[in-house]
C-alpha cells in the first residue's frame, strides 16, 4: 500500500479530490497525513474527520526558514510517504527540503507554466490578454514553479472573465488533473528526462475544460 502525504494551507479542495478519487478507483494507496503550516487550515479539519492524521506547524513559531523546513521534514518522514503532494502550501520551501523529497514531491500550479510562476495567476493572465488559462501539475525542484510538468488543463479565458470566476473554473480542472497525476505516480508510470515527462501507458497529458 502507497503511503500519500499532502501539504496545505488553506481549504484543501484538491486534498478532498485526491481523497475521493483513492476510494472511488481502489488505489493501492492512501492519504496517511495532511500537514499544514496553519492551524486554522479548513482542510485538516476536513482530513481529520475522514480519519486521516494531521498536524499543524506554525512557520512562525521557527527561529529560521531552515528551521522551519527541517521540522516539516521531520513530520513527513515519520508517515513514512511514497509521494509527498503539495495542494495549497502557501511557503516556499528551501532547496535543501526540495532535495530530499526530489523526484517523489509534487505540485499543482494555477496557471500553464511556464507562464505566470508565482502569485495572481488569474488577474496576470486576464490582463495579458490570454485566451487561455489552466492549471499545471509539476515536479518541486529548487527553482519556483520551473519542475518537471507531467500534465495541464487548458480552461477558455471568458470575455467577461474576473480573476474570481476564472480562478473557480480552473479550481474545478485541478481537481480533475491532480488525482490523474497522482495515480501515475504511484503506479509508475511517469518518466522524467530532464524537463521532459512522459506518461509511459500513452495517456494524454493535457485536458481542455469549458
Amino acid at each position: 500500500m502507497k503511503r500519500i502525504v499532502v501539504l496545505l494551507s488553506g481549504r484543501g479542495s484538491n486534498l478532498e479530490a485526491i481523497v475521493q478519487r483513492c476510494a472511488e478507483e481502489a488505489w493501492p494507496a492512501r492519504v496517511v497525513a495532511a500537514l499544514s503550516n496553519r492551524a486554522d487550515a479548513a482542510g485538516l479539519a476536513w482530513a481529520a474527520g475522514q480519519g486521516i492524521a494531521t498536524q499543524a506547524l506554525d512557520h512562525r513559531a521557527h527561529a529560521s526558514r531552515d528551521a522551519f523546513d527541517a521540522a516539516l521534514a521531520a513530520a513527513i518522514d515519520a508517515h513514512r510517504p511514497d509521494v509527498i503532494v503539495l495542494a495549497g502550501f502557501m511557503r516556499i520551501l528551501g532547496d535543501e527540503f526540495v532535495r530530499r523529497y526530489a523526484g517523489r514531491m509534487l505540485n499543482i500550479h494555477p496557471s500553464l507554466l511556464p507562464a505566470f510562476p508565482g502569485l495572481h495567476t488569474h488577474r496576470r493572465a486576464i490582463e495579458a490578454g490570454c485566451q487561455v488559462a489552466g492549471a499545471t501539475v509539476h515536479f518541486v525542484t529548487p527553482e519556483l514553479d520551473h519542475g518537471p510538468i507531467v500534465a495541464q488543463a487548458v480552461v477558455p479565458v471568458k470575455a467577461d472573465d474576473t480573476p474570481e470566476s476564472l480562478a473557480d473554473r480552473v479550481l474545478a480542472a485541478e481537481h480533475s488533473i491532480y488525482p490523474l497525476a497522482v495515480r501515475w505516480f504511484l503506479d509508475g508510470e511517469l518518466h522524467v528526462a530532464g524537463l521532459r515527462v512522459v506518461q509511459t501507458a500513452g495517456a494524454p497529458q493535457s485536458y481542455f475544460f469549458p
